[in-house]
């Protein structure tokens, strides 16, 4: 009965709203780059703050493609997780960081922190947490992504995060806006000049992806009149908010457990049902809230190459990519994939 208030508690919380919002396809992707990456990068990582002495100040990790050279550091960024329910009166479960360094699972990146970026421009990953989450507790997805030739950048929202002193799950209808202000930032960051990032940013090519809040948050962003770089969505575990996917389109995939008590699968398939043009959900029966996303746990292997394959097909262009999917998506008895993907 705790679940089921939890559940009555959090869904209408999260659909009350965020403003209209609207999906968009960008222009299409020059020739050049339509074929990602295929050798896993070195992954680096750094922090900084957006708008540290504003009314919202937004901590934000970086994940970031980098070059081999340096000497190998690793983090509790790349460690492996192992799954926590949270106390009761937390409206979400999360993968959670054991507090020391444990030994990594074979195909972990090693993170450096400060590492040089690799040469070339990287398409942006805006990664958005859950209720009492941080970026750093989903490093297993976002770094394997990084490894894949994407900068990621995560934010850590000032009222739902694991440590907001005011913590209120209401304010997840302001963090879209947070992330269009992330979004803004980077723009401005690619120009900047000493910034080891500038120069190395596609901000034409912007992905927004989260878990539980954070993937409501990600619907959330495609708001009416966004600009094209925003040119597609992963809904981690979350639905939509009100008035998300109204206007031109942009791909959309959908993740979720069979039998998650936090936010029910039917949530996810009814944002999946309202999402117009190209989308694909994945099932993932007798799951929960997001122990697939931990790696070693049973549908792992598949959220990571489908996730993976869609960002390469969505901000490189690689129709290869997107032919993998239904491969990628398939292992009977743990995962079923519907899809309205393009072939």
């Amino acid at each position: 009965m705790k679940v089921l208030r939890l559940v009555a508690a959090l869904v209408p919380a999260l659909l009350a709203g965020c403003g209209s919002a609207t999906a968009a396809t960008g222009d299409p992707i020059p020739p050049a780059v339509r074929q990602a990456p295929q050798p896993a990068y070195p992954v680096g990582v750094r922090q900084f703050v957006v708008d540290p002495g504003g009314p919202r100040p937004l901590p934000v990790t970086v994940w970031y493609p980098a070059e081999p050279a340096g000497p190998a550091v690793p983090t509790g960024l790349a460690t492996a997780t192992t799954p926590s329910t949270t106390p009761a009166a937390t409206p979400s479960i999360t993968p959670s960081i054991t507090p020391s360094i444990t030994p990594s699972i074979p195909g972990t990146p090693v993170v450096r922190p400060g590492a040089t970026v690799a040469a070339g421009r990287f398409p942006v990953v805006i990664y958005s947490h859950g209720l009492r989450s941080l970026p750093e507790l989903h490093a297993p997805l976002t770094t394997r992504w990084a490894a894949a030739g994407f900068v990621v950048a995560a934010p850590t929202f000032p009222r739902t995060n694991l440590r907001a002193r005011d913590f209120t799950r209401n304010d997840v209808r302001n963090q879209p806006a947070d992330g269009w202000r992330l979004i803004r930032h980077l723009v401005r960051l690619d120009t900047r000049r000493g910034d080891p990032l500038a120069g190395h940013l596609a901000v034409d090519r912007i992905a927004a992806a989260g878990h539980s809040a954070g993937g409501f948050t990600t619907a959330g962003m495609f708001t009416s009149g966004h600009p094209a770089r925003l040119r597609s969505g992963i809904v981690l575990a979350g639905g939509e908010l009100a008035g998300s996917f109204a206007g031109p389109v942009a791909p959309m995939l959908f993740v979720h457990g069979g039998a998650d008590p936090i936010v029910p699968e039917s949530v996810g398939r009814a944002a999946y049902a309202r999402a117009p043009g190209p989308a694909a959900f994945l099932s993932l029966p007798g799951q929960g809230h997001g122990e697939y996303l931990i790696p070693g746990r049973p549908g792992f292997p598949q959220v990571l190459a489908t996730t993976t394959d869609f960002l390469r097909w969505t901000l490189y262009g690689d129709r290869a990519a997107l032919h993998r999917l239904p491969t990628d998506a398939h292992l009977p008895g743990t995962t079923t994939l519907t899809t309205r993907l393009p072939r």
